[in-house]
């Protein structure tokens, strides 16, 4: 299990679980954590581990979940539900960094999971291959903000778009770089694509996608179950 978009200052925070097929780590040579692989071979990653994959979920938690709740425990309680969505429950959980309570299942944390661990490595792919589509897909809505080259994360092209534009409504209000410039912007969160709730989304091997949250599952090629 893994995530993606825990330090960004914008978009969603997306968690996902993969249970690969027993000897499949044999088949996904080279996969290693998705922030060390080019984006053609996280594509490539992707559409392979949601074919082979004995079963997988992906949870989208919005931005206002995020605030609401603020980072980590969003990120847990997200994780949760993750697992919670398979189909069948795993006999052990592997997790990138920390360990989670409340799995309902033996876990343990992995140093460096997504580069130690198959299934960690391929839960950081569909995590940050959902994310990013979905940071592609806003950037259509919100162009000024630069979403498709930086995903939301706290750049200097980023920072610079907050000063002159202010936030936008799928920015996280709780981070200071973002909250400092609301009195500008007057922001308010009405955006078509991110609503109040979490989405969570999955397959069980059969090569069904990934889903994304309201209003970006056409950019995404996807459908979404809540």
């Amino acid at each position: 299990m893994d995530e993606a978009g825990r330090g960004a200052c914008a978009g969603p925070l997306v968690i996902a679980a993969c249970v690969p097929r027993p000897g499949d780590a044999a088949r996904w040579e080279g996969l290693t954590d998705s922030k060390l692989l080019t984006a053609p071979a996280r594509e490539r990653f992707y559409e392979l581990i949601v074919r082979r994959a004995v079963d997988w979920s992906v949870v989208i938690v919005p931005p206002p979940e995020v605030d609401g709740r603020g980072v980590h425990a969003a990120n847990v309680a997200g994780m949760r539900r993750a697992v919670a969505r398979l189909g069948q429950p795993p006999g052990y959980v592997l997790t990138d960094g920390f360990r989670v309570p409340g799995l309902g299942v033996p876990n343990l944390a992995v140093p460096k999971g997504d580069q130690a661990a198959a299934c960690v490595a391929a839960a950081s792919v569909l995590a940050k291959v959902t994310r990013d589509r979905i940071m592609v897909a806003l950037d259509e809505e919100w162009p000024c903000y630069g979403f498709a080259e930086h995903k939301g994360y706290c750049t200097p092209a980023h920072e610079r778009m907050l000063r002159e534009h202010g936030p936008s409504p799928v920015h996280r209000f709780s981070f200071v770089n973002v909250s400092r410039r609301v009195s500008r912007a007057g922001a308010v969160r009405s955006v078509t694509g991110v609503g109040d709730n979490a989405r969570v989304v999955g397959g069980s091997g059969t090569g069904a996608q990934a889903g994304a949250v309201d209003g970006v599952q056409a950019a995404v090629g996807q459908g979404v179950e809540s």
